[in-house]
């Protein structure tokens, strides 16, 4: 069996942007129950791949290369978006706000994916370090399989967060009632 083609970490991480941009374009552009559950669906399962192998593999790898004001933006962000990943697929789309809270979470995602590929973010700073990004990347790609295969058998688990403490919230009456 033939070695699968390396890539670059970075190109990795960008395509797993791209795929999650049309899928949430897709979800935008549909009315259908069924196929909205299905791509919100999808679209938590590859953010959650993606953002496991960004925590436990490529930011760690990239730690000493980045600005840590960049670092810890990540972090925080990603958990941000976990709690709306949770909220997503803990609902369906018959819910009130189900929309919204994927709208919200393509809106929190288009802004991580700015910062992450601007010209001096975290990519950027990351291809100028001492890392090689082509073994970072076959990394990447063979956990990426790992955890997909995982989470298409399994389901998805609930996203852990890491930098958020867990703090008690309070939960007021629904809106509208």
């Amino acid at each position: 069996m033939a070695r699968p083609q390396s890539v670059d970490a970075v190109a990795l991480l960008k395509a797993d942007h791209r795929t999650v941009e049309d899928l949430f374009e897709r979800y935008e552009n549909t009315g259908g129950k069924v196929t909205k559950a299905k791509l919100a669906r999808q679209i938590c399962l590859e953010l959650c791949v993606h953002a496991t192998i960004e925590e436990q593999i490529f930011y760690p790898a990239v730690k000493q290369s980045i600005e840590e004001e960049i670092y810890e933006e990540a972090y925080v962000e990603h958990d941000g978006a976990k709690v709306l990943i949770a909220e997503i697929l803990a609902g369906s789309p018959d819910d009130d706000f189900y929309d919204a809270k994927v709208k919200v979470l393509s809106e929190m995602i288009k802004h991580h994916v700015k910062e992450e590929e601007q010209r001096d973010g975290m990519f950027a700073q990351a291809k100028k370090g001492d890392v090689d990004m082509q073994e970072l990347g076959e990394r990447l790609a063979m956990r990426k399989r790992e955890l997909s295969e995982q989470f298409k058998r399994e389901g998805v688990p609930p996203p852990e967060t890491r930098v958020m403490k867990g703090a008690e919230l309070r939960r007021g009456p629904p809106v509208g009632a």
